[in-house]
């Protein structure tokens, strides 16, 4: 159990050194004034440090003000790094406080005579919640509440509706702060501003200077996704870098995924998504130090949300330890005449061999027929010639630049129509644009300019990619990753046979595997 939670542990039900529940009802029925009470600590945010001060901060108090009261603390109910604004969020202990105000009881027995809290929107912030507490409150006779405002008598007439009034208020207030904290992060946004409350992965605490270690393996990463590298391959070698997020914490695949996708890698700030942009539609710029270009930002992008099914999730397929399995096919002639062309599997060869693996056709249920073997290291080296000359050469034939994106002018068109459209709605004067007209045209021009952003992402993508392929192929083959081989060697070739060489301990024969090449239509 981490420190946290046995802070949270030890604020949560029976305080310790409580009498049992028969002396405690002893205690009551001798003394008529004692009143048994349970005690209510929230906070919505547990702080950088997530140490749980804030609900031990709320329990000393209320302890406190419970000994002046001659109160016994019988019950202690703790809903940490929850918010009660919310309506997703549900909050376990406020939910059990009122089942056992229902009751009249707290799990073990004691019996409850009033309820504490520090404030009154630790324990309500919605009028359902209110209404809800108030009944569960009400439903036994004579109970007290105490909290910032002193002992109230929630029994009273009208209390209910004053409730209902301090909940609107308080509701009323949560919402402003939530748009004035929404309108400073966009204005921070627009000006370029960092507004991240953690130091992003990749730069230093003043969240400007780069972290020269950590950025040069974003931009390594970048590189190798672009060039085909999985994200899963990524996280390993963080892990293997003994990196770690900002908080402290090991990197995940989805961790991961996150920096990959964040636009401020190329100096972009972006809010739920979508680039903060200036009035004249350009993206923002931020103050910070950039990692990697925004066409390298656009290609990585479109390659990661273009891999399970879009979200960028792992696709769950098979990760292999041998560059061709799966590729090489068995090439042994069968006793019906047919060819066997069951997929081969990498294998580990033998202690007293020179070599480290090999490739076998395995008999399976599914077919096989443990006739065919290669030595691995000869395999994969003869495999990885032919695919590299291929490439070369392919890169050779293509070598000439993807076009500039030839519809810049029809989204200044409709951005330039979707500003016109608000100004003129917007003018009392003019009264062609009613909102009926308003809400109906929006949306169209809203959606054609996300599309032809789209539209346009896509495309630097393949610039980048087109730039990238071409670069040294040769020399780039031995730095990318066993992923980016085999994807490689899979746009390459669409299989390799290898027929048996016969019996007995033969030589590596080159000419016994024979490479597929995959048509331009495969």
């Amino acid at each position: 159990m981490g420190k946290r939670e046995e802070v949270i542990s030890k604020l949560r039900g029976v305080p310790e050194g409580l009498p049992s529940v028969e002396e405690v009802r002893a205690m009551a029925a001798a003394n008529p004034n004692l009143r048994c009470v349970v005690c209510y600590a929230r906070i919505s945010f547990d702080g950088r440090v997530k140490d749980a001060h804030g609900i031990e901060d709320q329990h000393r108090d209320m302890a406190g003000d419970a000994g002046k009261l001659d109160w016994l603390v019988v019950y202690r109910y703790t809903d940490n790094d929850k918010s009660a604004s919310k309506e997703s969020v549900v909050r376990d202990d406020f939910e059990q406080l009122l089942n056992d105000l229902a009751t009249g009881t707290t799990p073990e027995g004691y019996p409850i005579h009033g309820v504490m809290a520090v404030n009154d929107d630790r324990l309500y912030r919605r009028p359902s919640d209110w209404e809800r507490y108030l009944k569960a409150f009400t439903s036994h006779e004579g109970r007290v509440y105490h909290d910032s405002n002193g002992v109230q008598d929630l029994y009273a007439e009208g209390f209910e509706i004053k409730g209902l009034v301090g909940v609107a208020m308080s509701l009323s207030e949560t919402r402003k702060k939530q748009r004035r904290s929404r309108n400073s992060h966009r204005s921070r946004a627009v000006r370029g501003q960092a507004v991240a409350a953690w130091r992003p992965f990749g730069w230093d605490d003043d969240k400007v200077t780069l972290r020269m270690k950590e950025a040069e393996a974003i931009r390594k990463a970048v590189h190798d996704v672009i060039a085909g590298a999985s994200i899963s391959e990524i996280t390993r070698r963080w892990k293997e870098a003994e990196f770690i997020t900002s908080r402290g914490n090991p990197f995940q695949y989805q961790t991961v995924k996150q920096v990959l996708l964040n636009a401020r890698l190329c100096g972009y700030r972006e809010i739920k998504g979508e680039l903060v942009r200036d009035g004249d539609d350009q993206p923002i710029v931020g103050e910070w130090e950039s990692i990697i270009t925004p066409k390298e930002w656009f290609a990585v992008t479109a390659k990661i949300k273009e891999r399970g099914q879009g979200s960028g999730l792992p696709r769950g397929g098979l990760v292999h330890k041998y560059l061709l399995t799966g590729i090489l096919r068995c090439g042994n002639v069968l006793e019906d005449g047919t060819v066997c062309n069951s997929k081969m599997i990498g294998v580990k060869a033998n202690d007293w061999l020179t070599y480290k693996h090999a490739y076998m056709c395995k008999k399976t249920v599914d077919g096989g027929c443990n006739k065919t073997y290669k030595r691995g290291d000869k395999t994969d080296e003869l495999i990885e010639e032919f695919v590299i000359t291929k490439l070369v050469e392919d890169a050779a034939s293509k070598s000439q630049d993807v076009p500039d994106w030839d519809k810049a002018d029809a989204l200044q068109r409709a951005i330039t129509s979707r500003n016109e459209l608000e100004r003129r709605w917007q003018d009392d004067e003019d009264e062609d644009i009613d909102d009926e007209t308003f809400f109906r045209n929006l949306p169209v021009w809203e959606r054609r300019i996300k599309e032809l952003r789209a539209d346009r992402a896509k495309h630097e993508a393949l610039k980048a990619e087109a730039e990238a392929a071409q670069e040294d192929i040769e020399s780039a083959w031995t730095s990318k990753t066993l992923t980016q081989k085999r994807d490689a060697i899979k746009k390459v070739l669409s299989a390799v046979i290898a027929v048996p060489g016969g019996k007995g301990n033969k030589a590596f024969d080159p000419e016994l595997l024979k490479p597929v090449p995959r048509t331009s239509g495969g």
